[in-house]
């Protein structure tokens, strides 16, 4: 018994790919969302991923990842240097 393969417009496809790469999702996730399989859905990242459109895509969610991952950063630098302030008070207290 052969499995019926389902064919998919291109149109589709590209908006997969920009889906992983936007949502930085992985190809496995995807595919099961879409319950397509994911060697199928491989092809279609290594086909797409080039186009202008689509490399666009990768090079934002990149740039707002990285950003993130700075706010982020900046967050725990701006809590450590409170606790050490705190820290400071606390220590220059007990020497007077």
């Amino acid at each position: 018994m052969t499995k019926k393969q389902r064919r998919y417009e291109e149109d589709f496809k590209r908006q997969t790919v920009r889906y992983i790469l936007e949502e930085a999702k992985s190809v496995a996730q995807v595919a099961r969302e879409l319950k397509i399989n994911e060697n199928t859905l491989h092809g279609w990242v290594k086909k797409y991923k080039q186009e202008p459109e689509i490399s666009e895509t990768q090079t934002f969610r990149t740039e707002d990842h990285e950003v993130r991952e700075l706010k982020k950063r900046i967050r725990d630098l701006e809590e450590e240097n409170s606790i050490l302030k705190k820290a400071m008070h606390f220590f220059a207290k007990d020497h007077r």
